[in-house]
């Protein structure tokens, strides 16, 4: 019987395609009983096209070999790259911050292998391909008679390759409007448009029997058309091992300008964040090493009087950010849903605060009737504050787990967030580790997490690629039970617990301003 060609469109249907370990990558020609350092014995040989122990092998290798760089890092050497051909920027850039011999030269060489790998080439380029992996598998494994040095390397050129065609259409494609975001581009052009497997053994794909030899076609451009959330990097179980330095990497080559509290959320650990109610608890925060903080809703509307999440405190929270911008701090404003239901308002508002000193605000989606806002129209809120004031960090927030309900729109909201333009985004009330880790693998910009004490550890949560940590209301709270604790003792007649001296306190006091 001839095999069959499906073709699937729907997202759904591709990620349970992905997960079916019937269908495994499609051997290219010539990789079977392929001998010597060629194009097909390095097809043969690298993770994207293999399954089974092999394919776990070499990618947990893959995945160790990216581990010992930091997306930042990557990141910072691609934007001091020299100027030149694009593609040879990505791989020597790759190449150079991977430790490898002569980047340059392995550059020049993996730019020669990239066509024939993909399978685009005429016999002349195929025989030259062939030379240029012989050339840079003796560059990283001298040794012939060592297989595992030479599966190694096979596998650090399959990185480069990669990186030389999909990294750089990225950039291409970014390139041509500096105010794109990259997660626009993942969904709009996508540097890989399409993704094939094969069936091993007779299977059943969202209804459809699928015999054993059959193609499956996962077309990505249609997906992307009908769900926000790109497949660019593939799904579970096959996620792009390689997929947050990737983006670094065009990150680095797009130079794309960064603010100081943009850079907070580079670090190795997750940049964590604590969140204020007035000066002194900012400046106490700052002078005990907090890089950045916050403000809290709840603190500030507490504080005033007034129910948190109810659109109530705009004022508060403008002179809030005033005294704090007079403090010298990088801060992030909770602004609620921005107050206002009007893009525009919100981001008149929004400029205010750029203006007293605020480096990022906080949007979220919920609303004070406990809904949650339209998709559109919170993206729209998030498109204006970075059109108004583009330098102020953006935080797209989701309450679907805070209020508990329409979880299941979480990832796609997150993503059309992004897609207008946020710098990072926020899930509060998401503690699952496996909903984190699954967000992480979809997102282009920094997930941010609110702390519980009942959560996941900050180990654990960096270690699921969370960037940053908000500890929300917790200080205002645990400030208010000292205080009626200390008050009860007192009143019995107990020793309070100990307090920050009256010197102390007054020295958080911002400067006079002056009035040269």
């Amino acid at each position: 019987m001839t095999p069959t060609t499906h073709v699937l469109t729907h997202p759904a249907d591709i990620t349970a395609a992905f997960a079916d370990p019937a269908l495994v990558p499609v051997r290219p020609p010539g990789a079977d009983g392929a001998a010597g350092a060629g194009v097909a014995w390095l097809r043969a040989t690298v993770a994207r096209f293999s399954s089974g122990a092999p394919h776990a092998r070499r990618r947990a290798f893959v995945e160790a070999e990216l581990a010992r760089v930091r997306p930042a890092v990557l990141r910072s050497a691609a934007a001091r790259a020299p100027e030149g051909e694009l593609r040879h920027r990505v791989v020597r850039t790759l190449a150079g911050v991977l430790g490898m011999p002569e980047p340059d030269a392995v550059a020049e060489e993996v730019l020669v292998v990239s066509g024939p790998y993909f399978g685009a080439a005429d016999a002349a380029a195929e025989a030259a391909a062939d030379e240029a992996v012989a050339r840079l598998v003796d560059r990283l494994a001298p040794s012939p008679a060592d297989e595992a040095a030479r599966e190694a390397a096979a596998n650090r050129i399959g990185l480069l390759v990669q990186a030389c065609a999909a990294t750089s259409a990225l950039v291409e494609g970014a390139a041509a409007d500096e105010a794109v975001p990259l997660a626009r581009v993942l969904r709009e052009a996508p540097p890989v448009v399409e993704l094939r497997r094969v069936a091993m053994r007779p299977a059943r794909v969202a209804g459809r029997v699928i015999g054993a030899g059959d193609t499956v076609v996962a077309d990505l451009a249609s997906a992307h058309r009908t769900h926000p959330v790109p497949l660019t990097f593939g799904v579970p179980p096959r996620v792009c091992p390689g997929r947050a330095h990737a983006l670094a990497l065009a990150e680095g080559l797009l130079g794309r300008p960064r603010t100081p509290f943009a850079r907070l959320h580079d670090g190795a650990a997750p940049l964590l964040l604590p969140n204020a109610w007035d000066h002194a608890s900012a400046a106490l925060l700052v002078k005990h090493g907090f890089p950045a903080v916050g403000t809290t809703s709840l603190g500030v509307a507490a504080a005033a009087g007034l129910p948190d999440g109810a659109a109530a405190t705009a004022g508060e929270t403008l002179a809030l950010a005033r005294r704090l911008g007079r403090g010298g701090f990088l801060f992030s404003v909770d602004v609620e849903g921005g107050f206002s239901d009007s893009p525009q308002e919100v981001a008149e508002l929004a400029v205010r605060l750029y203006e007293a000193g605020a480096a990022g605000v906080n949007l979220e989606d919920g609303r004070p009737d406990g809904t949650l806002a339209p998709v559109g129209l919170h993206a729209a809120k998030v498109s204006a504050v970075k059109a108004a004031a583009p330098e102020l960090f953006v935080n797209a927030r989701t309450d679907t787990h805070w209020l508990g309900h329409r979880r299941e729109e979480t990832a796609a909201r997150l993503a059309e967030y992004e897609q207008a333009g946020a710098d990072g985004v926020f899930v509060p009330g998401l503690a699952d580790p496996a909903g984190i880790a699954a967000l992480t693998g979809t997102l282009t910009v920094p997930l941010n997490v609110l702390y519980t004490p009942t959560g996941p550890a900050l180990p654990e949560l960096t270690a699921l690629g969370v960037r940053r940590i908000s500890l929300g209301s917790l200080l205002y709270r645990t400030a208010l039970a000292s205080v009626l604790a200390a008050a009860t003792a007192v009143r019995d007649s107990l020793p309070p617990a100990g307090a920050l001296s009256y010197a102390e306190v007054q020295a958080l006091a911002a400067p006079a301003p002056d009035r040269g």
